[in-house]
């Protein structure tokens, strides 16, 4: 009896010895497993860091803003009419909608107020096609080219810059503030253009719903109190890897992507805009791409 006793007591020491060993194998099977997804991860991302490092984006930084040559300044403001009347507005996937507020004017004209920063990758789309539209109306002077963030969405997304830029017109006004650079400061981008008060409670009142989907996102555009936009009216990923003068060139072949998102965005900005001047000039107004443009307005909102 006292032998039986004891060789189920040997019984279940193995036992438990079994089970203690494989509980240590297994301990030691999910370290070495914990240990490899350290390890895997750790080699993602020095190779991600390693890329960016090296320039593996679409397009490595170029720096601050510089000054626009006036070849490029030309370029913008000479696309033939016949490509505003190919490109129509087919491709442009947001436009300004129509408000109800008192008319924002400057110098007894009708102001345009573009608010965004230079670090922005939409705001760096916006630009093209609403320097374009209203190089329709007036002549840009010292406007500037740069480039978004390469540290956000759509990095390096070539563009221009309304920092230090004057526009002369006849039919309207206008002012671009561009806040902030593309260069990093701490966990922020370097401090550029202050709005006015004016423009601040402009910015304040209408750049939020209902008047824009969302709320104090940039660019945000006012043409003249009596439309608003905010956000870019299509994707900044046309513009990866171009250079300003390619964008440029692209703007005059109706048959380009970026012709046909940019200049079909200009359409619609020049609608907005021909109902702040009463259809003046006639020359740009009353062309049948601006005219069918207008239908593209957003509805009142506000």
């Amino acid at each position: 009896m006292a032998r039986r006793v004891e060789q189920k007591a040997a019984a279940r020491e193995r036992i438990a010895a079994q089970l203690a060993a494989q509980q240590q194998a297994e301990r030691r099977r999910r370290l070495l497993l914990a240990v490899g997804a350290v390890v895997l991860v750790v080699v993602i991302v020095g190779g991600l860091v390693t890329i960016r490092l090296v320039g593996g984006g679409k397009k490595t930084a170029t720096g601050p803003s510089g000054a626009a040559d006036s070849g490029l300044v030309t370029a913008l403001s000479s696309i033939p009419d016949s490509t505003f009347a190919a490109v129509g507005t087919s491709e442009v996937k947001a436009a300004p909608s129509a408000i109800t507020a008192p008319a924002l004017t400057a110098g007894g004209k009708p102001k345009v107020l573009y608010i965004g920063a230079e670090f922005c990758p939409y705001c760096a789309a916006e630009r093209w096609p609403v320097t374009v539209a209203l190089s329709r109306f007036g002549t840009f002077s010292n406007l500037g080219t740069t480039h978004s963030a390469s540290e956000d969405v759509f990095p390096n997304t070539p563009t221009l810059s309304f920092h230090g830029a004057t526009y002369t017109s006849q039919y309207l006004a206008f002012t671009g503030v561009e806040t902030t650079t593309n260069e990093m400061v701490g966990n922020g981008y370097k401090p550029l253009d202050t709005p006015t008060a004016e423009d601040q409670k402009t910015f304040d009142t209408y750049n939020k719903p209902p008047y824009v989907d969302s709320d104090g996102s940039i660019p945000f555009i006012d043409l003249g109190g009596k439309y608003v936009g905010s956000g870019a009216t299509y994707s900044p990923d046309l513009l990866a890897g171009k250079t300003q003068t390619e964008i440029a060139d692209a703007l005059k072949d109706p048959s380009s992507p970026i012709a046909k998102a940019v200049d079909g965005s200009a359409n619609v900005y020049t609608a907005a805009i021909c109902k702040l001047t009463n259809n003046q000039p006639a020359k740009v107004c009353s062309t049948d791409a601006v005219t069918a443009a207008a239908a593209k307005l957003g509805a009142a909102k506000g």
